[in-house]
């Protein structure tokens, strides 16, 4: 008969699942609201979909608690290796969709082997530095990059993922920076980057899709072609100041139901949902997020291990990428790169592994006491 110990439940962290599912519920409200008037089937597809999904992805976070995180370093390379391989299978594989081939098919079910990747990739980084000496030295530094991040990176530019690709490598620069850099390695690769800017550059500007493209110009200069590239940022503004202070009130928005606004239920929810709820619901869903981050890096901070810390770091630093991108293009101030809100967008392979990241953030703070023996 399975037993659970009582002081799991007692150090559960329900503050924090409690966020998370305010958070979820509210996109789910949001995308009904949004994805309206719709053909019917339609309509009811999307929040019927993302709630199933949502209880999927819980029912894996309880899993996920259940058992002791340091299990996670043990199957790392597995984790790792098996991501690796479905970021491959895209190619041969995947299915094409928005001009990218992301996507591979299980009979009716398509999902991402990125967004899983990612978590596979925290876990086997957060590993392989809890094992290195800190401060890092050059070679360390090299051989985490070239062995670990340089592979995936490449695939992900590939497909073409450029967000996901980014964050990869943002959160190695993060964890490194975490796990300690000599002083003088840090120096080094400040000049370096420095210098080396301009060149990189134009090469990654001739390696981007012509898509990819618009999308940074259009940011940069968003009234030049309104109705062309720039059409996405202006419509999304247009969304957030009509809310004004209080909003128009759920299910009152027209941006979203009436088309004005593209990808109204998956990147520009955000928009959607400061038309109809306003600045003072903004700032409220804002503090949420807040908490969540806040939340993640004090579990840090209170983890038993370097790896605890390490993965907890690596999985809040992803939910703070994710949230300061999709919030900023929502705003006009980053460019538009296809990166969801967390927990509150449109789709079920994010939605489930931003759920699975955070069952792993609740049991290192669950865990932050040696409970069994």
């Amino acid at each position: 008969m399975l037993r659970i110990d009582r002081r799991l439940i007692k150090n559960f962290d329900w503050v924090f699942l409690s966020v998370i599912v305010v958070i979820s519920l509210a996109g789910i409200m949001t995308i009904y609201s949004a994805t309206r008037p719709v053909v019917e089937e339609e309509h009811l597809l999307f929040y019927i979909k993302q709630s199933m999904w949502l209880i999927l992805g819980l029912v894996a976070l309880f899993l996920i608690v259940s058992f002791d995180y340091i299990w996670l370093s043990r199957f790392s390379l597995f984790l790792y290796t098996g991501g690796i391989v479905l970021l491959i299978a895209v190619f041969f594989l995947g299915r094409t969709g928005m001009g990218a081939q992301r996507w591979l098919s299980l009979g009716p079910l398509s999902f991402q082997p990125a967004e899983f990747f990612k978590l596979a990739y925290i876990i086997m980084l957060a590993q392989y530095l809890s094992m290195l000496k800190a401060p890092m030295d050059a070679v360390s530094l090299l051989r985490t990059f070239f062995f670990i991040t340089l592979l995936p990176f490449l695939l992900l530019i590939k497909q073409p993922d450029l967000g996901t690709a980014l964050i990869v490598l943002v959160i190695f620069i993060f964890l490194v920076l975490a796990r300690g850099l000599h002083k003088k390695i840090t120096i080094l690769l400040i000049i370096i980057g420095i210098i080396s800017l301009p060149f990189l550059g134009n090469i990654f500007w001739g390696g981007l899709k012509e898509y990819q493209k618009s999308r940074i110009v259009a940011f940069i200069e968003p009234d030049a072609d309104p109705t062309g590239i720039g059409y996405h940022l202006s419509q999304s503004k247009i969304t957030v100041g009509s809310g004004k202070f209080i909003g128009k009130g759920y299910m009152q928005g027209t941006q979203g139901p009436f088309r004005f606004l593209p990808e109204k239920h998956t990147d520009f929810i955000f928009a959607v949902f400061a038309e109809e709820w306003g600045f003072a619901g903004s700032a409220l869903l804002l503090f949420l997020y807040l908490s969540l981050i806040l939340r993640g890096l004090d579990t840090a901070r209170l983890a038993k291990d370097d790896f605890g810390r390490l993965l907890a770091l690596g999985i809040t630093f992803m939910f703070l990428i994710y949230f300061c991108v999709n919030v900023g293009m929502t705003l006009g101030i980053m460019p538009v790169v296809g990166i969801p809100l967390p927990f509150m967008s449109y789709g079920g392979t994010a939605l489930l592994s931003n759920l699975i990241a955070a069952g792993i953030l609740i049991n290192i703070r669950t865990r932050r006491f040696e409970l069994f023996h």
